[in-house]
């Protein structure tokens, strides 16, 4: 860290000095660092910074390294700049995300100054989950549906979520010729024009849900692709990063009941008024819409990606054929 950060640092949290640093992860394709900051002197007594420093050349772990890839991914860091700086405190304890210190950028470098979460009580990361997981994990989505229902994504991007056909046609033109190739831009038409709209994470997956000790709540992390969309983009995605093909089968109907009835209840209690029987027929009618988009996104991305199973193959099936 260079000398001007840290005196902003220092500033931010009222530290006298810095006494330790740990990198806790690298940022995709080389863009930075997660870096975890002993302080002395302040009340906090770590902070988490998101070091972002774009390179002249990104190695992206699959060669998709294209100017319009390395252009959204600039956009990216500065959608989270400005979700943290401008949006974050909007969330409720129910939809729980790292309190944001600060923000700083000098040239390509920048910083944002995050809450220990850790520390916060959330240092517990899973890479599947039984029921009660997935339950928390809905609960949060829900929850953070409902407070940003009908918002305007002012400095977000307007359309949520990485995978998207307008940002990815790198990845569309890939794709072998056929009936998902065809029906690539209803889906993602349909998608876009839902009646009811909100924020969507972008980026549900579990490895970016930070669990409490006793696996009962969580809080979310990395909200580079965070804008406006259907929610069932998250629920779907969300979905499809935790639960084997059989589980998909099995608890699809629960789980969406029991999401359903998390942001019905969350409207009521953020004071949102909508329709909620229209509100619940439409976004009922995106899931497995939501889900063959991404799905689309594979089969040029990676087309031998492990989530291409017969569940998603059976979800994409029955969409192409409701829109012959």
């Amino acid at each position: 860290m260079n000398k001007h950060f840290q005196g902003i640092l220092l500033s931010l949290t009222g530290a006298s000095a810095i006494t330790s640093q740990h990198t806790i992860q690298s940022l995709w394709s080389g863009y930075g660092e997660i870096v975890r900051v002993g302080l002395a002197g302040s009340e906090l007594k770590s902070v988490v910074l998101k070091y972002i420093a774009f390179p002249t050349d990104s190695d992206h772990p699959r060669g998709w390294n294209s100017d319009f890839a390395h252009r959204r991914k600039v956009r990216s860091y500065d959608v989270e700049t400005h979700w943290y700086r401008d949006w974050s405190e909007q969330c409720t304890t129910a939809c729980r995300v790292a309190q944001c210190y600060g923000t700083t950028e000098v040239g390509d470098e920048r910083v944002i100054v995050l809450e220990d979460l850790d520390a916060a009580g959330y240092a517990a990361r899973r890479s599947s989950l039984d029921m009660a997981g997935v339950k928390t994990c809905l609960r949060w989505l829900a929850h953070f549906h409902a407070a940003f229902m009908g918002v305007t994504p002012d400095n977000l991007w307007q359309t949520g979520s990485y995978w998207h056909l307008a940002t990815r046609p790198d990845e569309f033109d890939a794709m072998a010729n056929g009936e998902l190739k065809q029906a690539a831009a209803e889906i993602d038409r349909r998608l876009n024009s839902c009646s009811f709209q909100t924020l969507v994470h972008g980026d549900a997956k579990v490895a970016n849900f930070c669990f409490s000790a006793d696996g009962n709540s969580v809080a979310a992390v990395d909200f580079q692709y965070i804008g406006g969309g259907c929610g069932m983009k998250d629920v779907a995605y969300f979905l499809g990063s935790c639960l084997t093909n059989q589980q998909c089968e099995e608890w699809e109907q629960s789980l969406l009941t029991y999401y359903f009835s998390q942001l019905k209840s969350a409207l009521v209690e953020t004071g949102k008024e909508v329709d909620w029987q229209a509100l619940e027929a439409e976004w009922s009618a995106m899931y497995a819409i939501a889900w063959t988009d991404f799905y689309r996104f594979l089969m040029g991305w990676m087309p031998t990606h492990h989530k291409i199973n017969p569940y998603t193959e059976r979800l994409a099936a029955t969409v192409i054929k409701s829109l012959a």
